[in-house]
């Protein structure tokens, strides 16, 4: 197979969706703070039978499930470090099996996946925390999903801009390829800002010169807010990735979720048009959303 960048400068590739949403549809418990990652430990087979299903529906891209899976957060949970990180490792092989024949990202969810208190979708840690701390934070993971033999890491859902040049610093560090996929959304002046009130394309910019990165974009993103954040990402000149939530959101105090389901598959083409060469879903996002994705492709 090509490698990913390749693929993307040929055409549009269709991503996969929720992990954890198939796995919770399924009837596993994905409510601890470890989220999907729990079932790395617990039931490895399930998470390969997740990973099947999004490619039996045409994703070409299996992302692994190691959002919410860190040395940090395993030892909360009482796992030891040495079992963490052969857990985060194992994410890698359990997408490849899943998957078949296509690619392998890494996911590299943000420090407020971590926190597990819904951080992520305001990004008040970031400043606090800084770029070097978030640096030391994020690398270790980073190293074992390349080590592992990840395709490309997907460093995903980044709610602020200090994250996002933490996670660019690492990336050129390691040299392996990465996406950038910011969480936004598009203020009442139509502005696309980070979750952190940031304008997104000044942190697009970021990513502009940095080799490693093959794709940027947004993920965890309304279905509504979409568009604006495509145009924004495709003036660095790289491939656009975007896999939008179902457009529903997500309360961090009861841990469920409000609102309706509103992606919608005829956005796609237009989204295409504007740059996006990775597509898929998010939060919410099941196989059979995808397979519709997969079909709106021009």
């Amino acid at each position: 197979m090509p490698d990913l960048a390749a693929a993307l400068a040929a055409g549009p590739v269709v991503l996969d969706g929720g992990l954890s949403t198939e796995l919770e549809a399924r009837g596993h418990d994905v409510s601890s703070a470890l989220w999907s990652a729990r079932l790395l430990r617990d039931d490895p087979a399930a998470v390969v039978a997740a990973h099947a299903a999004f490619a039996a529906a045409g994703a070409q891209v299996a992302t692994t499930a190691s959002y919410q899976a860190t040395v940090e957060g395993f030892a909360a949970a009482g796992v030891g470090a040495a079992e963490a990180r052969r857990l985060i490792a194992s994410s890698v092989a359990l997408a490849r099996e899943g998957q078949g024949e296509g690619w392998v990202a890494g996911s590299v969810g943000p420090y407020g996946a971590m926190l597990a208190d819904g951080s992520e979708y305001t990004g008040a840690y970031a400043d606090p925390v800084g770029v070097a701390a978030l640096r030391a934070f994020h690398r270790p993971r980073m190293e074992l999903l390349a080590e592992a033999g990840a395709d490309v890491l997907a460093c995903e859902t980044v709610p602020a801009a200090a994250e996002a040049e933490a996670l660019l610093l690492e990336a050129q560090a390691l040299g392996v390829p990465v996406w950038l996929s910011l969480t936004t959304v598009v203020d009442d002046d139509g502005v696309v800002r980070t979750r952190r009130g940031e304008p997104a394309s000044e942190v697009f910019a970021m990513a502009a010169d940095v080799d490693a990165v093959i794709a940027v974009g947004v993920n965890c993103t309304a279905p509504t807010a979409v568009g604006p954040a495509v145009t924004q990402a495709s003036r660095t000149g790289k491939p656009v990735v975007v896999y939008p939530n179902s457009g529903e959101g997500w309360d961090a105090v009861a841990r469920g979720w409000t609102g309706s389901p509103g992606i919608a598959p005829d956005a796609v083409p237009g989204w295409i048009a504007d740059g996006a060469r990775l597509v898929g879903g998010c939060c919410r996002v099941r196989p059979q959303h995808v397979a519709g994705l997969a079909r709106a492709l021009p």
